[in-house]
């Protein structure tokens, strides 16, 4: 069938993407088609665009979606045509009327999440998932800090490691940002444009520091993350929004405390559909009990998704942003 869908021929800046008209082929084995009812924004489509991750091209882009199921291929036997599921881990090409996706990899959706929500959940709240429950299992009782507080994955962190029982850190660029990150559950919110990050964290546990740093900015805030750990603790850098950590001192682990520092990827924490089934399946179930809301605080359209890839990277936007097609 045909359908219009996001395309890039070169990678480069917002403006290398196209809306095109494309044809969607019948779903393969174990596949499924779904219309789209919305389409989850994230900073990793950016990064397939500019090349800082590389695709082989012509691509689409974006990994993550939400909506109703059309077609089924054959060997597919757990979900039926107008089943409402989302996903988030692809396959490349999310911006787009439809999709053929993996049926192992989907998750059905509770009448009490709707296709936004369930557009803009996925991608971050595995990635949620996986950060404190796996890279970092978090105690009861842990300090944590999380970069980036008021962003899509800082939102749904600062619900589910309160939930978890954890005082909860959060670092944020203007005062609108700290009252949205306290409003999710943050115990702590730092103003790093005021404010010296690891001196506040000092005062925050009387000298302590803290276990674990996650951070998804990458170069502006690594050395900063090492300094607010305690002496074997663990910087989780799970993301690059200001650019990739290069020519790193190996030694400065050893000077700061016997640090860790670990680079992970989603990709690398679901590697069985086991995993696949036990961190959508606890995502589903702390969205729908309300435990952990999913704030969409910007929508656009499809066809506008140069505009949006533009207000994600100068930080415009806050939350989770959608694109409707």
């Amino acid at each position: 069938m045909k359908i219009k869908a996001i395309r890039i021929e070169k990678q480069g800046g917002p403006e290398v993407m196209t809306l095109e008209e494309i044809d969607l082929p019948e779903p393969g084995a174990g596949q499924i088609t779904i219309r789209h009812g919305a389409i989850g924004l994230n900073y990793i489509d950016t990064y397939h665009r500019s090349g800082l991750y590389p695709l082989k091209l012509p691509s689409g882009i974006g990994l993550e979606a939400a909506g109703t199921v059309e077609a089924v291929g054959p060997g597919v036997d757990n979900i039926q045509t107008g089943d409402r599921v989302a996903y988030g881990m692809g396959p490349v090409g999310a911006y787009a009327e439809a999709a053929n996706v993996p049926a192992m990899t989907v998750v059905k959706l509770t009448d009490n999440i709707a296709d936004e929500a369930g557009a803009a959940m996925m991608l971050k709240g595995i990635t949620a998932h996986y950060l404190l429950h796996s890279t970092y299992p978090v105690q009861r009782g842990d300090t944590i800090l999380f970069h980036a507080a008021a962003g899509g994955v800082g939102l749904i962190v600062g619900q589910w490691a309160k939930h978890l029982g954890a005082t909860v850190i959060g670092t944020v660029g203007s005062e609108a940002k700290a009252e949205l990150a306290r409003a999710h559950c943050y115990d702590h919110v730092i103003n790093y444009s005021e404010e010296n990050v690891a001196e506040r964290v000092k005062e925050i546990t009387a000298g302590k520091m803290l276990p674990v740093v996650y951070d998804g900015v990458g170069k502006d805030t690594f050395e900063t993350s090492l300094d607010c750990l305690a002496p074997r603790g663990l910087l989780a850098s799970f993301g690059n929004a200001s650019g990739p950590v290069e020519n790193f001192d190996l030694g400065l682990l050893n000077a700061k405390g016997s640090l860790f520092v670990t680079r992970p990827s989603m990709m690398h924490y679901l590697l069985t559909p086991e995993e696949i089934a036990w961190r959508t399946g606890d995502l589903v179930d702390i969205v729908s009990k309300g435990i952990v809301k999913i704030e969409v605080n910007q929508k656009y359209d499809l066809a506008d998704a140069v505009q949006a890839h533009r207000d994600l990277e100068s930080r415009k936007t806050t939350g989770s942003t959608v694109l409707i097609p």
